[in-house]
């Protein structure tokens, strides 16, 4: 096994990693900028090593020096996490070329899945079924318009490349069209350096569905159980379970080797997900790989005993995979809330500051992968994202209790987070029939406001505050003033 890797990304991610290195016996090498100096990744690995100046040019997407950084340190491989390079093809080649192992897929796989248009045709050939709609670029709206007509409206208007939800338009009529190209190409271009788009069809009632692959480099491969991540904002996740409460054992296997099928065809090697649409007549539908561990790894790791990092390490050192098919199975439910510093009531703005405060839910089956800590400066540089809140329990209904339970106690003081709006989505008649679908958000909480009620429990706690304290108000952890029941209920007006 590797004696020292390299993490290159922050945050929650990269401490995930480090702790099951050091459950390996694997030394950390943590890289950061000038703006992520006391962040939780850097204080907790064996090595740091300083990159530059915040901007993610010069620091989290700066190859040059994370190769340095590799080679200075004696650290044999790279783990990229997930965002920042952790699918960038050229990184991955750099890696190889300086005989540093990158802990993922070879770069080759990255650009052909990374490319939509590409995974689409490698996924037609071999059978798996991809969504209808074009299989090249296309920069001319009337073809668009022409496609359109032939599937039928609403579809989709996608960029080629990139992903987290940039580059994507939905287009409900033929005079939407012109528009929806050129503003999504224009995106696209500046997201991702390159503006090419095409057209597939928009599912209005649709569930997006994604499996779990592990492929080894001696020809094994097989699915960790599927994922539901239909609850988004922004076309991107916020809300992640399994098992999905829809698939039968039936749809389960078929998606699972139609999965395995997908990661065959495109000579993938370690940990990917192949991700499908599902639509309301249970016909799913390819959608795209992700070529890289994802954010919501844990629910699968709760359910199935599984650790996704070590298996990556252990895929990348050249081990076989230690267990078959048949050895996947899951117990339980488990669910994921990603807890951001942004604000669910003016679109999910970002909110970065200065945490002043933060208490984090603990208890039987919950888990918190957490980045960040009482008095950590969160950045305006990078993504908000702040935790993984997790929690398994012995059935969906269990687990959904035990959510808001481990949400209500879960206190940021500082930054602006969605706990509250999270708490009234898993309150939710339709989420707890699990009827959750890709435009749940939009259909049933657009004009989302924070309740009276959440109002009222706070005047309680003040009243029971006084009642229990003798006066005296408590302060914990790094607090640099006393904390009013109001404070430690959250971001109360």
């Amino acid at each position: 096994m590797f004696k020292k890797i390299l993490i290159a990304n922050r945050g929650e991610i990269a401490l995930r990693v480090i702790n099951t290195c050091k459950e390996m016996g694997v030394k950390t090498v943590s890289v950061y900028s000038e703006a992520d100096d006391k962040a939780v990744h850097v204080l907790n690995s064996d090595e740091s090593y300083f990159l530059g100046a915040p901007e993610p040019s010069e620091s989290y997407l700066n190859i040059d020096k994370i190769i340095e950084a590799a080679k200075k340190t004696g650290a044999e491989a790279i783990h990229p996490g997930y965002g920042f390079l952790a699918e960038n093809s050229s990184f991955a080649e750099r890696c190889y070329a300086e005989g540093i192992v990158f802990i993922g897929p070879p770069a080759k796989v990255i650009d052909s899945m990374g490319d939509k248009i590409t995974s689409r045709k490698i996924m037609n050939e071999s059978g798996v079924p991809v969504t209808p709609g074009l299989i090249s670029a296309e920069a001319d709206h009337n073809v668009m318009k022409s496609e359109a007509e032939k599937i039928g409206y609403p579809v989709l208007i996608k960029a080629t490349a990139g992903g987290g939800g940039k580059g994507i338009r939905v287009v409900n009529s033929e005079d939407e069209m012109e528009q929806a190209c050129t503003s999504a190409s224009r995106e696209a271009a500046n997201a991702f350096g390159n503006g090419e788009i095409y057209l597939e069809k928009f599912f209005t009632k649709a569930r997006h569905i994604e499996f779990q692959v592990l492929a080894d480099k001696h020809g094994n491969c097989i699915h960790v159980l599927e994922r539901e991540c239909s609850i988004q904002r922004r076309h991107q996740k916020i809300i992640e379970e399994t098992p999905s409460s829809v698939l039968t054992p039936e749809l389960r296997e078929e998606m699972g080797k139609a999965a395995v099928a997908a990661a065959k065809a495109a000579g993938y090697i370690n940990a990917g997900t192949v991700e499908f649409l599902l639509d309301e007549n249970n016909n799913f539908y390819f959608l795209e790989m992700n070529t890289r561990l994802q954010v919501e790894h844990p629910v699968t790791e709760m359910v199935t005993g599984i650790d996704l990092v070590k298996k990556q390490l252990e895929i990348a050192w050249g081990d076989k995979l230690s267990i078959t098919q048949n050895d996947v199975w899951g117990r339980g439910h488990s669910i994921e809330c990603r807890i951001y510093a942004e604000d669910p009531e003016k679109d999910f703005f970002p909110s970065p500051g200065k945490i002043t405060y933060l208490d984090e839910p603990k208890g039987p089956g919950i888990r918190n992968d957490c980045g960040v800590y009482s008095g950590f400066e969160v950045p305006v540089d990078y993504d908000p994202i702040l935790s993984k809140l997790v929690v398994h329990a012995e059935t969906r209904e269990s687990a959904i209790d035990k959510m808001i339970k481990a949400l209500e106690e879960y206190v940021v003081i500082g930054v602006k987070t969605p706990i509250h709006f999270l708490i009234d989505v898993l309150n939710s008649n339709p989420f707890i029939k699990g009827e959750v679908y890709t435009n749940f958000v939009e259909k049933h909480f657009s004009e989302w406001k924070p309740t009276s009620t959440n109002v009222d429990i706070a005047a309680l706690a003040f009243i029971i505050d006084g009642l229990t304290s003798n006066g005296k108000a408590k302060t914990t952890g790094t607090v640099d003033k006393q904390q009013t029941p109001w404070e430690t209920l959250g971001n109360w007006r």
